[in-house]
């Protein structure tokens, strides 16, 4: 084996287990970005987009948390999650030194997102306006009523098409669509 071929195999990263979870982690942030959330009326800034990011992500944890046997998954998710709002810190110029921080106020703000849909989706009958002042909650005065209540519904369409979905699908990134 040549020395460059032995170079190679120590510098070339290596593919982490938790990267099966990237299509879905993708796919999440595709349906977080649709247009349709933010001509809806949410925020098309950056705490906009974080909100749509983390109550789509929370859905999902949801469902996922259904089945014990993806527990491990789920944790790759969050990981992936946390990697990438690192990059999408460090991209906005935040220093090194302070984007710790940042994460852990980030990872804090996504369990208490958890603990809100959660109830949210535990209200029989209420679920659609409970997602509706979970984002009006956290959004404040950036959103209207009305289009708070316009996303709650569609987030409540989406954790029931999600909970009809299969495991294997959702793992695959193979979510349902928002637009509803």
């Amino acid at each position: 084996m040549s020395i460059l071929s032995r170079l190679s195999r120590i510098f070339t990263p290596r593919p982490l287990a938790r990267d099966v979870m990237r299509p879905l982690y993708d796919a999440l942030v595709v349906r977080a970005r649709a247009p349709i959330w933010y001509h809806g009326g949410v925020p098309d800034h950056i705490d906009g987009r974080f909100e749509m990011v983390t109550a789509l992500l929370s859905l999902t944890l949801l469902r996922l948390e259904d089945a014990a046997d993806l527990a491990q998954k789920s944790v790759w998710l969050t990981e992936i999650f946390v990697d990438d709002m690192d990059a999408q810190l460090r991209q906005i110029g935040i220093g090194d030194m302070v984007v710790g921080k940042h994460i852990g106020r980030m990872m804090a703000a996504l369990g208490g997102r958890l603990g809100a849909y959660r109830d949210a989706a535990g209200a029989a009958g209420a679920r659609a306006e409970k997602m509706a002042d979970v984002l009006a909650r956290n959004l404040g005065d950036a959103i209207a009523p009305a289009a708070a209540s316009a996303a709650g519904v569609r987030l409540a369409h989406f954790a029931d098409a999600l909970a009809a979905c299969d495991s294997a699908a959702i793992l695959a990134g193979d979510l349902p669509d928002i637009a509803a």
